[in-house]
């Protein structure tokens, strides 16, 4: 199975790099191009000078060489082409409503629809996916993370009616447009480095980091006084088991655990190894050293679950006895900050996440709710228990035993670097049972657009 997912990527490939198409001259892009700015006029027309520029820097993806970006721009067209039809019914009507004359008004809005329709059957071509020939293999899939980062972070900026999430928003009225985008293009691009064995593991590591600065970043900011940078002007300690024990506590307020739960029903236990602000400091405090990953005792396990049932008992009892807020706050501060000590004297010396795997009760949460969920990382028949993959696994999640089990322990998160090391394709991330490249495309997909979302919206 393993051989037959490397031969289809290969093929993939080799398809996309020895089409006898030529290449799409460059003066056919100007129909698609023109298709784009006559959408971008007709929102400057109505004031949104925002949208209008999010849309002429989409148009300049038409001069690019990106597989991704000839997808997006040929989706933008065909969508752009419903709202002219929905325009042109609205002036019809109006017109009709007044007894003028609406015979030529329906050609012209005809027209430009057909035009926009034009511009994306143009770059729906094979001319133009031989001119758009980087990264062809993957382009569907960044794509989809292009279309699902813009719709989530559009979803966040018009939903709320007394809140507004996006940062851009917040400085410039209107901006926001411009931010959904420049996020979604930054999605695209980590997509295709999530998808290529050769980057995968450090795209992933500088990713998540990036996202842990970009959070504690504006809660610093917060602090010092500007206002802006907090969500809500609330403070709670950034401890990440209070997304459970806070709620416990309150008997209130379970709009984070519910964020959390779906987001793990989507990616499963990858939430610890992508969505994880705090397990991005244990990731870089367990790569400060060079060398293979080291061991704990198989018993943490248990303690890691005791500390967890711990945690939460303790937040309820606090509740039921009417503690008062500022006695469980200095308790989550504590802790906390022992998780933090775990860090730097744990998981620096071990080179091993020892915080997310042996101590963090969500974490513990995080596995069992991805119990739930449809993926799973398995070993196949074509193991040949060479362990480079324990050698890079930072989760303690393979060892020997787990190998001829053929699956990861229980502290697994998904966070497939062991599928970048594996040469023989053994290593795989399944959903529902079956392993396969569109599977493995699919999970990166949902994982990198969740992680573009909350890097544009997850701020305290």
């Amino acid at each position: 199975m393993a051989n037959a997912q490397k031969m289809c990527v290969s093929n993939a490939e080799t398809a996309c790099k020895t089409s006898a198409v030529l290449p799409m001259k460059a003066g056919w892009l100007i129909i698609p191009v023109l298709g784009l700015m006559l959408l971008a006029a007709h929102f400057l027309r109505f004031g949104d000078a925002w949208l209008t520029a999010a849309i002429v820097i989409t148009s300049a993806l038409c001069f690019s060489r990106l597989g991704w970006a000839r997808i997006v721009c040929s989706l933008a067209l065909f969508l752009g082409s419903f709202l002219w039809i929905q325009i042109g019914i609205d002036f019809v009507q109006m017109r009709m409503a007044v007894g003028a004359p609406w015979g030529r008004l329906a050609v012209i809005m005809g027209s430009v629809c057909l035009f926009s329709l034009a511009g994306a059957w143009v770059l729906s071509t094979e001319k133009a996916a031989a001119r758009f020939d980087k990264g062809c293999s993957t382009a569907i899939s960044q794509a989809s993370v292009f279309v699902l980062t813009c719709g989530g972070l559009w979803l966040c900026r018009v939903m709320p009616q007394n809140m507004t999430l996006l940062l851009a928003d917040r400085f410039v009225p209107g901006s926001g447009a411009v931010e959904v985008l420049c996020i979604a293009g930054y999605a695209a691009w980590l997509c295709g480095l999530l998808l290529n064995k050769h980057t995968q593991r450090k795209a992933r590591s500088y990713a998540w980091g990036f996202f842990s600065v970009v959070f504690f970043g504006q809660l610093a900011l917060g602090l010092f006084g500007f206002t802006t940078f907090l969500m809500t002007g609330d403070l709670h300690l950034p401890v990440p088991a209070l997304i459970v024990a806070g709620p416990l506590f309150r008997g209130s307020g379970f709009f984070m655990l519910i964020l959390f739960s779906v987001s793990v029903l989507l990616a499963g236990s990858a939430w610890c190894s992508h969505l994880c602000y705090i397990g991005a400091w244990d990731d870089r405090l367990s790569r400060m050293r060079k060398g293979k990953t080291g061991r704990v005792p198989a018993w943490v396990g248990k303690v890691r679950i005791a500390i967890a049932v711990s945690v939460f008992a303790v937040a309820l009892g606090l509740n039921l006895a009417g503690v008062e807020v500022i006695v469980a706050v200095w308790l989550a501060a504590l802790f906390g900050l022992a998780g933090v000590a775990v860090m730097f004297f744990a998981s620096s010396r071990l080179k091993l996440m020892v915080h997310c795997s042996a101590f963090c009760p969500l974490g513990v949460m995080s596995n069992l709710l991805g119990k739930i969920s449809p993926w799973r990382l398995r070993f196949s028949d074509d193991c040949t228990k060479c362990n480079a993959c324990a050698a890079v696994c930072r989760y303690n999640a393979i060892t020997p035993e787990q190998l001829e089990k053929g699956s990861p322990s229980f502290s697994c998160s998904l966070c497939r670097d062991c599928t970048a090391v594996c040469k023989h394709g053994a290593a795989q991330i399944q959903l529902f049972g079956v392993a396969s490249p569109k599977v493995t495309h699919l999970f990166v997909v949902i994982v990198t657009s969740l992680h573009a979302v909350f890097l544009g919206v997850a701020r305290m």
